[in-house]
């Protein structure tokens, strides 16, 4: 076999994304292992790298590196534990192209897996618990502050006041995100959604209504690195770029800390690919709120100097839009895996499988991953190889 500088994502597996209690991460995380060797034609004889993420918080079912013998594999030269919240999976693909680069494996397997729905308890429950019990996290649960969906509504007001965003402009993510689900057998929403069905969607923490809010599921996706081009799905995916930035927001004193500080993960990536934004035939974004989305396509720098709510509600975003974005449904309608959602859905459109939602001619795609409330951001540059 020969091996080329280039680190190519070779290998997609994705289980079905289930909304009821089912099985345990381990048992998913093996699942879309096994789809995604057979997807690129390989076995794990091949692979020498196994980089496992999951989702924050102590679990006993959490996935870790015991994975590496749950899941049948042996003799590794890279085997790590990665966490940095929903910049995990970014943070895996970075890792594994520069141990490429570097020689320290030839062959990387990226997975990722969580099952927070379980029987008697739902997924809030599940995330609300993470995150401890002292410090500032301590001080908001003695609030009643449970979970991301207050948070996330305290920054959205806060957003939405320094914007000028209005309510309309949730609307418009939430209905474009499902009129992209539709075409997405993967997604557990695909029901057509109107603005009179968004506004009749029950508020949960002002100003986030249930549909501002992701679709958690029990699943799991799995990808394949390597630079040996003997082996892989036809459809290669060069990893062109990769940046990330870490702004360490200070939530204790009367600064504005919400946002700011991720740009510079997009810059990188596209200054490392030696592309710009005007090359990007997609955009694929981590959305677990549609503000989130409005306030990535505004810091990214991804609108042409547009505000975000007139940029989407253009259909800017949309099928026949300038920059397609969350092609799949993005997590509020497609499915809620962490960074492991856009991920799939770019290689989805980038390999051309996307069926009826597919971007015509798509060969380059933006994948953006965040943790935390904005306090991590991590940007990937994909295209497809010639």
């Amino acid at each position: 076999m020969t091996a080329s500088d280039r680190v190519d994502l070779v290998g997609l597996g994705m289980t079905a994304m289930s909304t009821t209690p089912g099985a345990a991460p381990q048992e998913l995380a093996r699942e879309a292992v096994d789809l995604a060797l057979a997807d690129a034609a390989i076995t794990r004889a091949d692979v020498d790298g196994l980089l496992v993420g999951s989702s924050q918080g102590i679990r006993p079912d959490r996935l870790g590196v015991a994975f590496a013998a749950q899941g049948g594999f042996g003799d590794l030269r890279l085997l790590e534990h990665v966490e940095i919240k929903g910049a995990t999976t970014i943070a895996m693909i970075q890792r594994a192209a520069l141990a490429i680069a570097a020689g320290e494996a030839r062959t990387v397997v990226c997975v990722f897996a969580d099952a927070p729905l379980v029987a008697g308890r739902g997924a809030g429950s599940t995330y609300a618990h993470s995150g401890g019990q002292s410090g500032t996290r301590g001080l908001e649960r003695a609030s009643g502050v449970l979970g991301s969906v207050p948070t996330y509504a305290l920054l959205a007001q806060r957003w939405m006041h320094v914007s000028g965003a209005r309510p309309e402009d949730l609307a418009a993510i939430v209905t474009t995100q499902r009129a992209w689900a539709v075409d997405n057998p993967a997604a557990v929403a695909r029901t057509p959604l109107s603005a009179d069905d968004y506004l009749a969607s029950p508020l949960i923490s002002t100003p986030l209504r249930r549909l501002d809010c992701a679709r958690p599921v029990n699943g799991s996706v799995a990808v394949i690195l390597s630079n040996d081009v003997a082996i892989g799905h036809p459809a290669r995916l060069a990893v062109r770029g990769t940046g990330r930035s870490h702004p360490v927001r200070h939530r204790r004193a009367g600064a504005e800390s919400w946002f700011g500080g991720g740009r510079r993960a997009v810059d990188d990536a596209l200054e490392h690919a030696g592309m710009s934004r005007s090359d990007l035939d997609l955009a694929e974004l981590y959305d677990p709120f549609s503000v989130v989305t409005l306030m990535l396509l505004e810091e990214y720098d991804l609108t042409g100097g547009a505000k975000a709510g007139t940029f989407v509600r253009a259909g800017e975003t949309g099928p026949r839009g300038r920059l397609p974005t969350n092609t799949g449904g993005g997590q509020l309608s497609g499915f809620y895996l962490q960074g492991m959602t856009p991920l799939a859905e770019a290689m989805v459109q980038l390999r051309a499988e996307g069926g009826d939602r597919q971007v015509p001619g798509a060969s380059v795609a933006l994948v953006g991953g965040i943790g935390g409330r904005l306090d991590h951001h991590a940007a990937l540059v994909l295209e497809r190889a010639a």
